[in-house]
């Protein structure tokens, strides 16, 4: 025909489009391989995913529910806003990847063929972080009572270490996620006044600030940690460990025995790895606000190297951002939440470590949402201060820094009275 060009003619930019359109994508070929790059480490028997997504077998019933969360971005889990930091833990799909997955479902969620599948990927049974060196567990199990509002459990460990020991990879397991929101171990050290004179064992309900250093902080999506080669956590010789337990009950009594597993350096580390943090803890929420803004900043006494952020924030937490301002002022967004989930508290860890100098500002500014707009807000009337309940509100700024080895928080911060722990 005049004026047009053959099939066989046509650039390969203008066939591309159909080829891929007119492609039937299948589960073993095109599916499969996705959700086993950004799913499968929850979504797998004895993970925290409610179901296993293994096999076509076990996808194919909760295919529609699988292409709604994925188009809608609520799985995998992921709340950092794309156009600030580069995270090496970033779960999140491609729009290609959700466009696959989407048109697999619309087409029919076709199997495909079993050879088109790639190799099996060799997941690990138990401990995700290899056999640990050390594990240790709550002395006996928690009676998590129904239907009520649970003060933070503490219960102290100890370790029994005759030397110092540096950690690499650590992974606390739940004894039962249904009710363990979510868990915090303390490293208390040889002659801290620390929760003095408290039982070793038994859990008991105290809540007393402190400046130990933090080994871990478990939620779910975010069960287990390791460092950069080079750095780990150290844990004094006669050190115990202090597990901090959130439970939030359920219609049913139930009981939980969480237990923390750790990897032990291989060779001594040239840095240690310390658990620092922002908050406020003259937090005060009118009743009705939306957008009710609080803002925290700190100045670093001492360069470090920033490895990993995690904000924290309960029920009415919406929106969670990190900041630094260089020596000119110059402010920087290192990470934005834009639609935090306490249901879903995630650590970002930067791909790229980020060198930070003495001097540095770090801010957090926080949104809360206390408005009947809110669909979980517990009660949009209430006047809410910082408190450790759900119902109360916390906003707590984490993040992990690398400093000598012979630092710790106390050097770190010059031996000040109130540093920032």
């Amino acid at each position: 025909m005049e004026g047009k060009l053959p099939p066989c003619c046509l650039p390969l930019a203008l066939l591309l489009p159909t080829l891929i359109c007119s492609a039937q994508p299948t589960f073993y070929r095109d599916v499969l391989p996705i959700l086993r790059s950004h799913c499968q480490e929850c979504h797998r028997a004895g993970e925290i995913g409610p179901m296993p997504l293994g096999t076509y077998a076990q996808v194919r019933p909760w295919a529609k529910a699988v292409r709604e969360q994925v188009v809608r971005r609520k799985m995998p889990p992921w709340f950092a806003d794309p156009h600030y930091g580069n995270f090496s833990n970033n779960q999140s799909l491609s729009q290609v990847e959700i466009d696959t997955i989407a048109a697999w479902v619309d087409r029919g969620a076709a199997p495909g063929k079993p050879q088109d599948a790639p190799p099996a990927p060799a997941w690990p049974v138990g401990w995700s972080i290899g056999k640990p060196d050390a594990v240790f567990q709550m002395s006996k199990p928690f009676q998590v009572p129904a239907n009520e509002e649970i003060d933070y459990q503490y219960m102290i460990v100890p370790t029994g270490f005759t030397e110092d020991r540096w950690v690499s990879k650590v992974q606390l397991r739940p004894g039962n996620r249904s009710v363990v929101h979510h868990a915090v171990v303390y490293v208390r050290e040889p002659g801290s006044a620390w929760l003095k004179g408290m039982p070793v064992g038994p859990p008991f309900s105290l809540p007393e600030a402190t400046i130990s250093d933090i080994l871990f902080t478990y939620t779910p999506g975010n069960s287990r940690d390791e460092w950069p080669q080079g750095m780990a956590k150290l844990i004094p010789a006669g050190s115990d460990l202090v597990f901090q337990m959130h439970y939030t009950a359920s219609k049913r009594p139930a009981l939980d025995q969480s237990r923390i597993g750790i990897v032990f350096a291989r060779i001594p580390p040239a840095q240690r790895v310390l658990t620092l943090q922002l908050n406020d803890f003259r937090l005060f929420i009118p009743p009705g606000r939306p957008d009710y803004r609080v803002t925290v900043s700190g100045t670093l006494p001492d360069q470090a190297r920033l490895l990993s952020l995690y904000p924290h924030m309960h029920l009415r937490g919406k929106q969670f951002e990190y900041a630094i301002y260089n020596a000119t002022g110059q402010r920087e967004t290192l990470l934005k939440v834009e639609n935090y989930d306490f249901y879903w508290q995630l650590t970002y860890r930067l791909a790229n470590p980020r060198m930070l100098a003495a001097g540095t500002r770090i801010e957090c500014v926080a949104l809360f949402d206390n408005s009947r707009n809110n669909p979980r807000n517990p009660d949009p009337d209430a006047f809410v201060r910082y408190g450790q309940k759900s119902t109360d509100e916390m906003m707590i700024g984490f993040f992990d820094v690398a400093v000598p080895t012979d630092v710790d928080k106390l050097r770190y911060f010059g031996n000040r009275r109130k540093p920032v722990d």
